[in-house]
Parts: structure tokens; C-alpha cells; sequence
């Protein structure tokens, strides 16, 4: 049995640190092949602006060139070390590799090659700031390295408080996914600004590796916040597993790459506290947990519960349920869980990954927004009305759809330390 209060996963706190970079560019000109007779060199801007200070930690090398592109960057810092960096894939800035250190001076130097082979290098001076005294922004990446994941799995950052919308769009510039093989995702915000979801239009291909970044250490967040830390974390997309459940039938139907491999009674929740119809994605599994419901609405139980999957935060989850098989597959008794039969159940933890798609339809209430992972409880066109920054319209679903909406879909964090069902 399950109850409804929110709770929090075991995942990774991460901060949000803006993007701030200086004025103006700078000094130097290395091209001054601009003569009677010869191509003019590129005109190249470099940010922040020479002898800026008070920079943030976050702040990236921004480039402007007209007339020709990139050809170097050099970043070190005030003991000489060059400090990586890569570009951004609009070329619009080099992005550090790690958070810049407080109170250091840092040197850029950036050389942009015109189509003559003409050349113009700028070079810049900054310091950054002190370490942040303001209040920080709690952030947590649910994505954990090392782990193999579902197709269906979004990469889910949450926020506390929620990002205000005038910044989010500074946060989403911080938020870095990459892709191998590539394939290109969005991001997309719940209305409060306490979760960004990043997720491809179809779901990810087995074999994929995925790598995040959350650079936001030091960001400045309005005028009143910054970010509390950066993460990072690289897993794989393991083989393709969904899961299918019909209240009509009261049967849960196993999908393997689109093909059915077995059908499992389940009874839902009853009418005073349905279960919520949606597509879900799988959070956490637990092989004993301990749903502990004093003091919430239609709650004041306590169970020992073995083989438990969490759908949402709100505490609907896959489970063990003895007690109940006897009403499997015809009567919905439960708090809002999806209860199976102790061998069914012991059945599904030895196949299922966090990240599986779960989509449960003919209940009584709909999944709200923000009540897990729901970034695939709505189509690509809505998700991506989501984005804070711009995305490419020509980034499309496949034309053709999967015979099952999970033909792609299936990896796991450690478990919460306490958990409460329904």
C-alpha cells in the first residue's frame, strides 16, 4: 500500500550557477594585414571585457567574429596553468571545463582566422569574484554515473526553490547533455521552475552513452541567489523494456523491444484513491522497504513491503502484494499502487531498470505534471513549449512510430533511505 506525501529520492545535489560574462573585448591585433592590397582580418569581440572584475565562477569565454571564425582559445589562470575549455556548439563562447576558482586572474587569449587567411587575436584580462555570500539554490541531478539506465529515462534536474522565469533561461544555458551516439534532446521546465527535464523526441536508442553536466556553481540566479554546486555523471542506455497497464483489464502487459513476453494480473487503486493514469517512468526499486503512512490522509498504516518500484513522488509504486492476490486481475483495492502477486513481483525487479516507461491508462485521475519523471506524459510539441531557449523546429519525432509507445524504453540509483507507498 502506498501514501501520497512527497518524498525525496537519493540522488545527487547539484547548484545552479549563472552565466555572466563582462563588457567589452580587447586589445590585441595580430592581423594588421588589413593594408592597401590585402583582405581585411575578421573582426573579433572577446568577453568579459579587459581588466573586468568581480566575475562570477561560472563565466565562459564569449566570441563574436564577423568576417572569419575561430582559430584558438588560450585560457589560463593567474600562475600561468592553462585551464581547459570547450566550445559551445554555436561557437558563441568556450565553456571551462570546471567552475573558474574565486578570486583569481584569468588570461583568455582567442585568434579568429578570416577567409583569406587573415588573422585578429584579442586577448583579455579578468578576475572573479569572491566565494557567493548570497543564498544558494539547491539543485539535484537525478542521473547517477556508472548506472545503466532505461530508454524512457529524462534527465531530470530539480530545483529548491523553484527557478524564477526570467532566469531560467541563464540556468538551461549551464545544463549540458551529450550524446553517443548523437541524439539531439530538449529541455523543458514545469511551470514552478522546480524541475527541468531533458529528453531526445523519440526515446533514447540501447547503447547510447549519455553525459550531463549541471555547470551551475556560482551563477548568479536573479539578483538574490546563486547556484550551490556542479555535477557531472556519464551512463549507459541499457535494452529496451516497457510496461503496460489497463484498468479495464486489470492486467499488466510485458513489453520487450515492442513484443509482449508476459501478462501479470495487477489490482490498482480502489475509487477513493485511484491510481493515476499516465506515462510514467520507473525511479527506484527497492527489495524491502517499509511504507510508513502515519499522519497522512487516508493513511496511519504501516507495512513491510518487498520488491517495490516507485512511479511517483507522490508515493504510487509497483509492489508485492500477498495480501491482495486474490483480487489481482479483477478488483482494485489498493491506496493507489499497482499491486502484483509476490512471484510476479520478484519476477519483474530481475527485468525492469530505472528509467522504464510504465504507462497506466482507465483510472479515475490523470498523472499531474511534476508527480516523478513525467517528462513523456506529454507530446514533443508541448514538451518543448517547456524550453526556456529556442529549440530547432527541425527537431522532430520519427515519423513512424513504435508498435508500443515503449518499444524504446528501460538503469537505477541508489534507493531513498525512507519510503512510504500506497
Amino acid at each position: 500500500m502506498t501514501s501520497r506525501r512527497r518524498l525525496t529520492l537519493l540522488a545527487l545535489t547539484i547548484a545552479a550557477a549563472p552565466l555572466v560574462l563582462g563588457g567589452c573585448t580587447v586589445d590585441r591585433d595580430r592581423a594588421a594585414q588589413g593594408g592597401k592590397g590585402h583582405a581585411a582580418p575578421p573582426e573579433l569581440t572577446v568577453t568579459p571585457g579587459d581588466k573586468t572584475r568581480e566575475v562570477p565562477v561560472s563565466a565562459e569565454v564569449g566570441t563574436a567574429v564577423k568576417g572569419g571564425r575561430i582559430t584558438g582559445v588560450r585560457l589560463t589562470d593567474d600562475k600561468g596553468a592553462q585551464v581547459k575549455a570547450e566550445p559551445r556548439e554555436d561557437g558563441s563562447a568556450w565553456v571551462p571545463s570546471a567552475p573558474l576558482q574565486p578570486r583569481r586572474t584569468y588570461t583568455a587569449e582567442v585568434t579568429a582566422t578570416g577567409d583569406s587567411g587573415a588573422t585578429t587575436t584579442r586577448s583579455t584580462t579578468f578576475t572573479t569574484m569572491a566565494k557567493s555570500t548570497k543564498p544558494q539554490i539547491t539543485s539535484t541531478l537525478y542521473f547517477v554515473g556508472n548506472r545503466t539506465y532505461g530508454t524512457a529515462m529524462p534527465v531530470t534536474v530539480a530545483f529548491d526553490p523553484g527557478i524564477p522565469k526570467e532566469a531560467r533561461a541563464d540556468v538551461q544555458r549551464r545544463l549540458f547533455v551529450k550524446t553517443n551516439p548523437v541524439q539531439p534532446g530538449a529541455w523543458s521546465w514545469l511551470e514552478d521552475g522546480s524541475q527541468a527535464y531533458y529528453r531526445a523526441p523519440d526515446f533514447w536508442r540501447p547503447g547510447t552513452t549519455i553525459s550531463v553536466r549541471a555547470g551551475l556553481e556560482g551563477l548568479p540566479i536573479g539578483k538574490k541567489m546563486v547556484g550551490d554546486a556542479e555535477r557531472t555523471a556519464t551512463s549507459k542506455i541499457g535494452r529496451q523494456l516497457a510496461l503496460e497497464i489497463d484498468n479495464a483489464t486489470k492486467q499488466m502487459t510485458v513489453l520487450r523491444d515492442g513484443k509482449q513476453v508476459r501478462r501479470i494480473p495487477v489490482s490498482l487503486g480502489k475509487p477513493s484513491t485511484p491510481s493515476s493514469s499516465g506515462k510514467m517512468v520507473i525511479m527506484e526499486k527497492h527489495e524491502r522497504t517499509t511504507f510508513d503512512t502515519r499522519g497522512e490522509p487516508d493513511g496511519g498504516y504501516v507495512v513491510d513491503v518487498d520488491d517495490a518500484q516507485r512511479l511517483t513522488w507522490g508515493g504510487e509504486f509497483i509492489h508485492s502484494a500477498p495480501w491482495s492476490e486474490g483480487d489481482q486481475g479483477s478488483t482494485n483495492v489498493s491506496h493507489g499502487c499497482a499491486n502484483v502477486s509476490a512471484t510476479a513481483a520478484d519476477w519483474l525487479m530481475g527485468q525492469t531498470q530505472v528509467g522504464d516507461l510504465v504507462t497506466v491508462k482507465g483510472t479515475e485521475v490523470p498523472l499531474n505534471a511534476g508527480n516523478g519523471w513525467t517528462a513523456w506524459n506529454v507530446s514533443w510539441d508541448e514538451f518543448v513549449r517547456g524550453s526556456a531557449l529556442p529549440v530547432s523546429p527541425g527537431l522532430r519525432p520519427a515519423p513512424v512510430a513504435p508498435a508500443h509507445p515503449g518499444a524504446v524504453a528501460g538503469g537505477s540509483p541508489a534507493p531513498a533511505p525512507s519510503v512510504s507507498g500506497r
